[in-house]
C-alpha cells in the first residue's frame, strides 16, 4: 500500500466540467504509464490524482497542457 501512495501525483486543474473530463480522458486512458487516474469535479481545485510508477509531475503537466488544460502540482 505504501508503494502505491508514493506513486500518486496530485494536481490542481482547470478541468471543471464532465465535458472537460471527457476531453482529457482519452489522453490519460491511452497512456500506458498511467495505472489509474481520477478527478474530483466537486473540489474547488478540480483535483486530479494520477497513479504512475514512471511519470513525473512535469510529464503530467505537459500532457494536460498539450490538451489545453492547466495543471499545477499540489503538495
Amino acid at each position: 500500500m505504501e508503494d502505491i501512495l508514493n506513486n500518486i501525483l496530485v494536481f490542481a486543474t482547470n478541468i471543471k466540467t464532465e465535458n472537460d473530463r471527457q476531453k482529457i480522458s482519452f489522453a490519460l486512458d491511452e497512456n500506458s504509464e498511467i495505472q489509474e487516474w481520477n478527478i474530483d469535479l466537486e473540489d474547488i481545485d478540480c483535483v486530479l490524482r494520477v497513479v504512475s510508477e514512471t511519470l513525473s509531475e512535469r510529464q503530467i503537466v505537459n500532457i494536460l497542457n498539450n490538451h489545453n488544460f492547466n495543471c499545477i502540482p499540489l503538495e
